[in-house]
């Protein structure tokens, strides 16, 4: 019969405030290949991670699309820079916070659509080395983290506002290719001088985001379709670019947002969960609380909302990327640092379920139930019970489970598996109020198993 539960709303997984809408979709294609399964499969171990948006747009306290929302002046934004002093920035208190979040890598932002670079860039004196600061911030980041043993990675958006030429690329073409070498530069910068870089997060860059969706070519004034890509003389060359970069950083792994192929795709948001995918790499970022820049008195997600968000990503077979805005004076607020560190104590009893799994073999029911696998075992993760009582009604799994116990403390779980039916007896105490996770230990592989469709057998 499948999984009889109770029909009740499903837990949306929203983001505090509201985000910009990305202009148009990025729709560049991500190309699984042995070469990029290889470099992928430490981040498919991995599985979570940190994603920080810090810069000038911390000062206004109003999310990082600040400058455009309320369209600053260029001048007077940059004025900005002259209060950013971040005295309380701490690179390796950082790297702690993920650590005891039972996170494996971080992706901090070296450059937001703003233009300002977080670190001693020679490509443009518009960085955090002409702040209030002094200060290479992305030094020292990276230098934190590669001593702690995470796994770096850096954000980096090619579109700048300063630039008209992003706006109107074949009007202002001087501009664009400025726009374009700047962007080159400060991303060898990022590949050189800073260790082995792990991860290349681009945002704002590709076809798809140029010109927001803006002009078509010609007089006429009309935006082009959402659906369709800018189709101008000036191109990102891309292509050439990463290629050039990959050499400086042969392991790196670089996602879909720009107009070459990927390693791994972006789900972006709350509501951009989706559904299971284990051909296409994936990650899910979205924020820990409010915008992704910092905004003051943004309430962090609750610990059950954290645990679910995650076992929801992980069953469906992604990573998750949650971000954390911190103050402009470099501090992550105390309640966000407070809410991973429970996160890391769920972990640090539930993480066998997480790490190094892979989504399946039962398909997600919804946000009620998922499923990961590792090894011979199978994760069972209960989210929200059956009405019916203590029972979970499955389709046998197609291999013999000599065992059944919960993960949290390893209470024998009582089953029966006859006919095609997997019947599990699982009392009201051995319940956990997050995630309750159930191990079935099988007599052979549960990666070798197909797919279970998660609509009751008929």
């Amino acid at each position: 019969m499948g999984i009889a539960f109770a029909m009740t709303t499903i837990t949306q997984f929203t983001m505090a405030e509201t985000i910009p809408e990305a202009p148009v979709p990025y729709d560049s294609s991500v190309k699984v290949t042995p070469e990029s399964e290889s470099r992928l499969a430490w981040w498919r171990e991995a599985k979570f991670g940190l994603f920080i948006h810090w810069g000038l747009y911390a000062i206004p306290g109003k999310g990082e699309w600040v400058m455009w929302n309320q369209q600053i002046n260029v001048s007077d934004y940059a004025k900005l820079a002259d209060q950013f002093s971040a005295p309380k920035f701490s690179g390796k208190a950082w790297v702690k916070a993920a650590k005891d979040a039972g996170m494996k890598y971080m992706v901090m932002v070296t450059k937001h659509h703003d233009g300002f670079a977080m670190f001693d860039s020679k490509a443009d004196p518009f960085n955090a080395m002409n702040s209030a600061a002094h200060r290479d911030f992305v030094k020292d980041y990276t230098d934190a983290a590669h001593e702690a043993g995470m796994r770096v990675g850096v954000y980096y958006s090619p579109l700048d506002w300063r630039f008209p030429g992003y706006f109107f690329p074949d009007l202002y073409r001087d501009s664009a290719e400025a726009m374009r070498e700047k962007y080159h530069r400060q991303v060898t910068e990022l590949m050189t001088h800073y260790g082995a870089i792990d991860i290349l997060w681009y945002d704002g860059g590709g076809s798809n985001w140029l010109a927001f969706g803006g002009l078509e070519k010609g007089a006429q004034w009309r935006s082009r379709p959402r659906s369709k890509a800018y189709s101008g003389k000036f191109d990102w060359q891309d292509n050439a670019h990463n290629s050039q970069i990959r050499k400086l950083q042969p392991n790196l792994i670089i996602n879909n947002r720009t107009d070459t192929q990927g390693d791994f795709a972006v789900r972006e948001g709350g509501n951009k969960l989706g559904d299971f995918d284990n051909q296409t790499p994936w990650e899910l970022c979205l924020t820990l609380a409010g915008p992704w820049g910092y905004r003051p008195g943004a309430k962090p997600m609750s610990l059950e909302q954290c645990v679910r968000t995650l076992v929801n990503v992980v069953g469906r077979d992604g990573n998750l990327l949650l971000n954390v805005g911190p103050r402009p004076d470099g501090e992550i607020e105390p309640d966000q640092v407070a809410r991973l560190k429970e996160i890391g104590q769920w972990l640090e009893k539930n993480g066998e379920s997480i790490y190094g799994t892979r989504g399946g073999p039962y398909l997600p029911l919804e946000q009620k139930m998922l499923s990961t696998r590792k090894g011979n075992k199978i994760f069972l993760h209960v989210i929200e019970w059956p009405a019916s009582g203590d029972e979970i009604r499955l389709k046998s799994p197609g291999a013999r489970i000599t065992k059944a116990v919960t993960l949290t403390d390893g209470k024998p779980v009582p089953f029966e598996d006859t006919a095609g039916r997997l019947t599990l007896k699982v009392p009201a105490e051995f319940r956990q109020s997050a995630d309750t996770v159930i191990v079935l230990e099988l007599d052979g592989s549960a990666m070798a198993l197909p797919l279970i469709p998660s609509e009751p057998p008929r």
